[in-house]
């Protein structure tokens, strides 16, 4: 990301010797979003992070599509999906593409025994319910309700929840997870205009050296398929790093809405952005001010986007039956807008308290079997009087 960090003991100058208290020279680790070529960090690790003792069968954790083609708008109930002891057992893709997949979780717990580590995709997890710490080579991030969570891909870790109780939505993107360029200076700074600023972004902390030789198990997904890789040496053996590629947190009740006179369209809420596809915040806010203002939404035809939205809490005026946990898709070719009645009930509405996290795809999604399983039948005619 476009900030510095530095956490830890690191040598004064990049790929110079620097050595352990018995004299051993620290492993450096350059990790990069893009090759050599944008962001990156480096790590200083007790040992090379390269000695693999053995590997485990690989097997295929790739979603299963049901519908390749489609031109509905459809509706799931997330809240569906239903609770599973392990992490990684409770992810499933619902909605995916070339560019990135759509997954829902309801972990009863974290991770023991193993670490994981996604080589393919970065990693926006977004906690919808819950609260825990998410373990790094980088360092710790304390979690809540509402949090955003950006792990760059290839990044190990461990999540642990406080307690069962646990609700996620998770974008895995096979770009780099970005704050938008029009909020960007030149030099990578967040200007005044955008809605957030580098003192809501909350940098791992608490680094601990864990030293320890034994057999460390590091669940890896490449390419859909899930390999066990057993290091020699724990993978949070890291004495220090610095750099600007690193997982962090953000709130999404940090986010400050922009608001106007009229209804403001959705890349006010922008959050973040990757390679054909961005994230919005939709926050409490006060809704228009205009003395003939209207403040639902108005109808849109969704020519060059899928629209995804996760809603998560408080009233949506625009639409009826919302629930916590549902997400609506609207495929781009369709026009699609408030349901029946909402646009008169909305007119002297001073604010709204939604709070929904929107994911716009610049090339279809396709449903998977998991998706089918968590539908709401009879959405596509929710429009008729």
């Amino acid at each position: 990301m476009p900030h510095y960090q530095r956490l830890g003991n690191i040598p004064h100058k990049r790929h110079t010797q620097f050595r352990r208290p018995d004299g051993a020279l620290y492993a450096e680790q350059l990790f990069s979003t893009e090759g050599f070529s944008n962001d990156y960090s480096l790590l200083y690790h007790c040992h090379p992070p390269t000695e693999i003792i053995s590997t485990d069968a690989s097997y295929s954790v790739a979603p299963v599509i049901a519908e390749e083609h489609m031109l509905r708008h459809r509706s799931f109930d997330g809240f569906k999906v239903a609770p599973v002891p392990d992490f990684l057992d409770s992810r499933k893709a619902v909605l995916v593409n070339a560019h990135c997949h759509i997954v829902l979780a309801a972990p009863q717990q974290g991770m023991h025994g193993y670490f994981y580590k996604n080589a393919d995709a970065d990693e926006m997890i977004f906690v919808h319910q819950g609260s825990g710490v998410l373990k790094t080579m980088y360092g710790n991030l304390i979690f809540g309700q509402g949090d955003y969570l950006i792990l760059p891909r290839g990044t190990i870790y461990q999540i642990q929840f406080n307690d069962h109780q646990n609700r996620l939505f998770i974008v895995e993107s096979f770009s780099p997870i970005r704050f938008p360029k029009k909020y960007l200076s030149p030099h990578g700074q967040l200007l005044e205009h955008a809605p957030y600023c580098e003192r809501d972004i909350r940098p791992p902390s608490g680094l601990t050296t864990i030293d320890e030789k034994g057999d460390f198990l590091i669940r890896t997904k490449k390419k859909g398929n899930l390999y066990g890789l057993h290091y020699a040496y724990h993978p949070f053996d890291v004495t220090g790093w610095d750099g600007c590629c690193y997982p962090f947190a953000f709130s999404i009740h940090d986010f400050e809405p922009i608001t106007g006179r009229v209804h403001q369209p959705p890349p006010v809420h922008q959050t973040f952005e990757g390679d054909h596809f961005v994230v919005c915040s939709f926050c409490p806010r006060l809704f228009d001010y205009h003395p003939l203002a209207i403040p639902a939404p108005y109808n849109h035809s969704n020519i060059d986007s899928d629209e995804l939205i996760y809603y998560v809490d408080g009233d949506f005026m625009s639409r009826r039956h919302v629930t916590r946990g549902m997400m609506t898709l609207h495929p781009g070719g369709i026009p699609h807008g408030p349901h029946p009645g909402a646009v008169e009930r909305s007119i002297g509405a001073k604010e709204t308290k939604e709070l929904a996290v929107m994911v716009d795809t610049f090339h279809p999604l396709q449903l998977t079997v998991d998706a089918l399983a968590i539908e709401n039948p009879g959405y596509t005619m929710s429009w008729a009087e």
